[in-house]
């Protein structure tokens, strides 16, 4: 088997299998053998100066595997915990409501890719080698499917110990890493960049500096528009996450067999009887998702994130503010199923906060977040309102059940939000309905906001060799430099960076 998927449309849900086929008895191994482990050279004990790699998420883990292959031995510097340690701030954010500001849902080791959902699907195809970034993560302990599915995912609940592999993977090379480690400024000599300073003054100085700090990094680009060092806005997209009974989504995909079926069950349940309509299809198919996206008065709407099976989680990093986030294990086997539904913004919808520059969208973004935290009583439970009274402009009465791990408050997101993402929001959640019937429904939940989708800011770079157009030897890199958006995308882009230091640090050795 090379490939599979599922096609759902016209409520005829069948597998879609890509095979290849041998009468020679010799044939080569499956895809699904687990791949062997890529070798990695010991790192040069004669190089003095490490190449730095701020951040260890998807684009840090994967500059610092690859830069292993040039014999090279990255230093790695993360804001937050260890992967394992990061659990215990998670869980008190989402109980007790207490935010560690460097230890996340978004920062610690693994980034914001760690807890959530580890869907590795990307069109980046054209970047890089995904094929090998899938067989790095299999390497380190990913299950193969994901080598043949054509919408790949791992799961929250497996991707710390692939990311803890790693980890070993890059110190028995030579590697290392400092965890608790917050970048604060660069090192700068004549335009060239030597090296970063963390919060407590300490220098840490290197060949070449890799900057993967992630999406939420915000000070990194204040201390960049502080410096004076060439920063610019970039388009990003703000909304809410909106969560159904994800058998109702099942029904909806999957069409009138599966929902009587479904109907049937419950029915037996209900008398205590054996028998079923038809098993097959509901042990068979997978929890279904959805891809939508309309334009509504010139502007996009999309689904982003789409958790089949999932949860919704606080991914907030400042005590002050509202933010949620999806993400599913790897059974997918939660009762709901969320997505967030978001608007482009565009510069205009950024004017009053035009005299913050580069980061005007980083400030609407945060008045956004701040408002919805007002919202919800000063507290990480986050806003919420039934999708068919927020298509309708009323308020909720009362919410219905919910897996947001930090609970909901009702408030009229009508009125609280933005008022350019409230009517494209109204108008394509109509739209949406026509698509799935169904979708505007009393028992579908909105919650507030869906705002970190991507970095509102660019840290710009040469395209040809990768390093920032104003300081050498510094490659702005993944999510947090602009040039990515999710694990896969991220991991290329990280090896990228990797391959054009790589190829100039050599030069220089020889």
């Amino acid at each position: 088997m090379l490939r599979r998927s599922i096609d759902a449309r016209h409520g005829h849900p069948q597998y879609r299998l890509e095979m290849a086929i041998y009468t020679d008895p010799d044939t080569p191994e499956s895809p699904l053998h687990s791949p062997p482990v890529p070798k990695h050279r010991p790192a040069r004990k004669t190089s003095d100066q490490p190449v730095i790699i701020v951040g260890a998420g998807p684009a840090g883990l994967f500059a610092a595997l690859r830069l292993l292959e040039y014999g090279l031995r990255p230093l790695i510097l993360e804001r937050g915990k260890d992967v394992s340690a990061r659990k215990y701030d998670i869980a008190k954010l989402s109980r007790e409501h207490i935010v560690h500001p460097d230890s996340n849902w978004c920062f610690g080791e693994g980034g914001a890719g760690a807890f959530s959902d580890g869907k590795l699907y990307t069109r980046s195809n054209k970047r890089g080698n995904i094929t090998a970034i899938l067989q790095q993560l299999v390497a380190h302990g990913a299950n193969p499917d994901i080598l043949i599915d054509a919408h790949a995912h791992i799961g929250t609940d497996k991707l710390p110990a692939i990311i803890a592999n790693i980890r070993k993977t890059i110190e028995a090379h030579g590697g290392e890493y400092r965890f608790n480690t917050c970048v604060t400024d660069l090192i700068v000599k004549k335009n060239t960049v030597h090296g970063v300073i963390d919060r407590h003054g300490a220098a840490h100085e290197g060949s070449a500096v890799i900057l993967a700090a992630g999406h939420s990094a915000r000070e990194l680009y204040e201390l960049f528009d502080r410096r004076g060092w060439l920063l610019e806005a970039k388009p990003f997209a703000m909304g809410v996450r909106v969560e159904h009974p994800q058998d109702l989504i099942n029904e909806i995909q999957y069409g009138r067999r599966y929902a009587e079926s479904l109907r049937l069950a419950a029915c037996c349940r209900r008398n205590h009887a054996a028998a079923d309509a038809d098993p097959a299809i509901r042990s068979l198919l997978p929890p279904a998702t959805y891809n939508l996206a309309v334009q509504t008065g010139e502007r996009g709407v999309f689904s982003f994130c789409m958790c089949p099976g999932g949860i919704m989680v606080p991914a907030t990093t400042e005590r002050d503010s509202v933010v949620v986030n999806g993400m599913s294990n790897s059974q997918r086997n939660s009762p709901y199923a969320n997505a967030g539904i978001v608007v482009q913004v565009t510069e205009a919808d950024c004017c009053a906060f035009a005299a913050h520059g580069a980061l005007a969208g980083l400030r609407l973004q945060q008045q956004a977040e701040r408002a919805m935290y007002a919202a919800a009583h000063h507290s990480q439970a986050a806003p919420a309102q039934r999708l068919l009274d927020f298509v309708n402009g009323k308020p909720s009465a009362r919410l219905g059940t919910t897996s947001y791990l930090a609970g909901v408050v009702a408030a009229p997101l009508h009125e609280r939000l933005p008022t350019f993402i409230v009517v494209r929001l109204q108008q394509a959640f109509r739209l949406f309905d026509k698509k799935m019937r169904g979708y505007v429904s009393d028992s579908a939940m909105v919650v507030a906001i869906e705002s970190r989708t991507s970095s509102p800011v660019r840290i710009p770079r040469n395209p040809a060799t990768l390093q920032h157009l104003q300081l050498a030897r510094l490659y702005p890199c993944g999510e947090g430099a602009g040039y990515a958006g999710g694990i896969t995308s991220s991991a290329i882009d990280g090896i990228r960076c990797a391959d054009a230091l790589g190829g100039v640090l050599k030069k220089i050795v020889n």
